[in-house]
């Protein structure tokens, strides 16, 4: 049946009805607003408080206003430093509103039309194809997609959908072209409750907290000091005498030089990081940082390089013709393609095709013929015309390409493969325990069809690695009493697997569905117990585990890349956003 869509005159309703599909923000203060906030903390205004005082003595006593003037530059000249080092930094909400895409392919009254983003409302139906960005949250209806979520799950892998499952706004499309309709428009996507959620934390650094409380200190100090003064003052020098010898005093007692001292000796530990290449958003988490004890840390392209890439090729012969075929395989059954230097596609489709291009010289082979992948197929096959010949290659998954094949290439002979199945799966259960996603490789003399009587090749394994300097990392906060997360959108078994080959100590791992099931208290006893992995978690998962960690007294610091990273970012005591490959919105 012809998918008709919306309607005009509906379309226009439902947008009256549910807004523009757009990221709402809330009005961000401007630059005025964010220097005169610089003077409300209960130090500064202690510190004003002093220097009227100052003034009023001066001006009773007919002595110079040095002391007033001197407060009131202080207190200004730092009240700059700290507004300067704010406002650039208020860029945030800014980089999520560039994520939406300026058009998107709808049908209406049974036409394919192209509108722009903001006009897509709940009901329609969207037109998604390979290099779209997802217009709004929809459901798939008709087709199938790869789909790339990293900028939700923080997790590089095409994800496949095909019809009842759902996709989100912002996200990418690798391959695939599919009908989707639409459920959620603006601030009601996944993507809109992140920034909603951003806007809404408002969080006072350790150091803030600590130098509020010392401020109260002091003022009790000073009211303190004035009582008793007067009291004692009172029966030699009378009321106003009395008054003016008690307010001194109170005065004298407040240290207007400690905010210059603070900002020089910040502006010195920023000046450090920054050699260290470290960039420092606000001065009072340098003193934060030192005070860290738990460190939350994203695993994809924070712990791991954010990148697949082949780690073993396993072929049952040492032979240079066995290792040709299985390169020219990896090479040629692959959809990724070169554009401006750089492969694009799927992740596993990039690994396989860096890993290959070096070795093979890139020859006026044709693809004449293919079965392309599929989800219940789980393998792909090209049929290729060489100059001469015409060689069929396929990859696919270890236990379904093994029933395909009858044959094994050993060496340059061909072998029957019966008695080395059993090796071949016990090869393919060895990687895939440490976590490594595996891809089986065959091939055959062109004849249809084409996806049987196949001659085994080899196993090539891929992981996203972790960085080198991550182990050494992590010994370090061991050592200095700072307890590790990993906090992740990726499977347990990966989880536990990258844990295990950087040290990282965990009892055990606890899934983003598991966490929506314990209440805070139950969730704390967990993390008491020493879980330190935590694995399928969206970004409200891990905010929940640092509001929990903070409530206990911890001082939490958090490392990510990624806007599902950002509402972590913002909520830790101490927020580090990595740099290169960081997005805007979590920087």
């Amino acid at each position: 049946m012809r998918i008709q869509g919306l309607g005009w005159k509906e379309a226009k309703e439902r947008l009256t009805l549910y807004g523009e599909n757009k990221i709402e923000k809330r009005k961000r203060p401007s630059a005025l607003k964010i220097f005169l906030s610089q003077f409300l903390s209960p130090f500064v205004l202690l510190l004003i408080a002093a220097a009227l005082i100052s003034f009023f003595i001066d001006f009773y006593t007919q002595e110079n206003f040095l002391d007033s003037v001197l407060i009131l530059g202080i207190v200004i000249a730092t009240s700059l430093v700290s507004f300067f080092q704010e406002f650039k930094s208020e860029k945030a909400l800014e980089a999520l509103e560039k994520l939406a895409t300026p058009n998107a392919k709808v049908i209406r009254e049974g036409k394919e039309v192209i509108i722009p983003a903001t006009q897509v409302v709940p009901g329609d139906v969207l037109i998604v194809e390979s290099g779209d960005l997802i217009a709004a949250d929809a459901e798939i209806i008709e087709g199938e997609l790869e789909v790339d979520e990293s900028i939700l799950t923080g997790e590089s892998k095409a994800v496949k959908k095909r019809k009842g499952d759902k996709i989100y706004s912002s996200t990418s499309v690798f391959t695939g072209r599919a009908l989707a309709r639409v459920y959620a428009t603006g601030m009601k996507t996944e993507i809109g409750k992140i920034a909603e959620k951003l806007q809404s934390i408002e969080e006072k650094t350790p150091f803030k907290l600590q130098m509020e409380r010392f401020t109260k200190k002091l003022v009790w100090l000073s009211i303190g000091i004035i009582f008793v003064t007067f009291l004692v003052a009172f029966p030699k020098f009378g009321v106003m005498e009395s008054f003016l010898i008690a307010i001194s005093l109170a005065v004298a007692a407040v240290p207007e030089n400690l905010p210059a001292a603070i900002t020089i000796s910040l502006s010195l530990g920023a000046r450090r990081m920054v050699n260290k290449n470290a960039l420092v958003r606000r001065l009072s988490v340098v003193e934060s940082i030192g005070t860290v004890n738990v460190v939350c840390s994203d695993k994809t392209g924070t712990i791991t390089e954010g990148k697949m890439r082949v780690v073993k090729l396993w072929l049952p012969s040492s032979s240079n013709f066995n290792k040709e075929l299985a390169l020219e395989c990896c090479f040629y059954c692959n959809d990724a393609k070169k554009v401006d230097e750089k492969f694009v596609g799927n992740e596993t489709d990039i690994a396989l095709k860096e890993y290959s291009e070096s070795s093979i010289k890139e020859k006026d082979w044709k693809r004449i013929d293919e079965i392309p992948f599929a989800s219940e197929r789980k393998y792909m096959t090209v049929a290729i015309q060489k100059e001469k010949e015409k060689i069929v290659f396929v990859k696919g998954a270890p236990e379904v390409l093994v029933k395909k094949c009858n044959k094994i290439l050993i060496g340059e002979k061909v072998e029957e493969i019966e008695k080395w199945k059993e090796k071949i799966l016990k090869k393919n259960s060895e990687f895939a325990s440490r976590a490594l996603r595996v891809i089986a490789l065959a091939y055959k003399p062109y004849e249809k069809p084409l996806d049987k009587n196949l001659i085994f090749l080899g196993l090539v394994a891929i992981q996203d690695p972790p960085r080198k300097e991550v182990k050494e990392a992590i010994k370090d906060c061991y050592q200095a009493g700072i307890r590790v997360i990993m906090i992740t959108g990726d499977n347990p078994q990966t989880a536990l697997a990258i844990a295990n080959q950087i040290d990282l100590k965990t009892t055990g791992v606890l899934t983003g569905q598991e966490i929506e099931r314990l209440d805070e208290e139950e969730l704390a006893k967990k993390l008491e117990e020493g879980i330190n992995v935590f694995a399928r978690t969206n970004p409200f998962h891990k905010l929940k585990i640092l509001e929990i960690l903070k409530r206990n007294g911890n001082i939490v610091a958090m490392t990510g890349d990624g806007v599902n990273d950002a509402l972590a970012l913002k909520k830790a005591d101490v927020g580090i956003a990595m740099g290169k490959r960081g997005t805007e919105v979590a920087k």
